[in-house]
């Protein structure tokens, strides 16, 4: 197989990169002579491409609503109590004791916001 930056190299080569790329495109040859495809190389044994695209979009989603709809604490104790945004996951009682709150108000600030997204995507 080829390496990322070879593969690159071949898309820009055949000017795609201006257009739509598909996975199924060949970009190439390996060491046996096999056609290799986008998607065999973007693929990993532990999740299938689709799933991966599928799941990146949805949690795009996820933040776009919780933007959208909760307010400036409750997006903030999310992200906090869930390690968004490549943060360290933290407890309710760290987040209490940095928000100067009770962590049993954490608590419902994190179950009311949970509730309201919840609700946004149902429908």
């Amino acid at each position: 197989m080829r390496c990322a930056n070879e593969i690159l190299m071949h898309l820009r080569a055949t000017k795609k990169l201006n257009s739509e790329v598909y996975l199924e495109d060949s970009i190439g040859k390996d060491k046996d002579d096999n056609t290799v495809t986008l998607q065999e190389v973007l693929e990993n044994s532990d999740k299938n491409i689709e799933d991966e695209v599928d799941l990146k979009f949805k949690v795009k989603q996820l933040y776009s609503k919780m933007k959208e709809i909760l307010k400036t604490r409750e997006r903030t104790i999310l992200e906090l109590r869930f390690g968004l945004g490549g943060q360290k996951p933290k407890t309710q009682n760290e987040i209490a004791s940095s928000m100067g709150i009770s962590r049993s108000y954490v608590s419902r600030i994190e179950t009311k916001a949970i509730n309201k997204l919840a609700k946004e995507i149902k429908e």
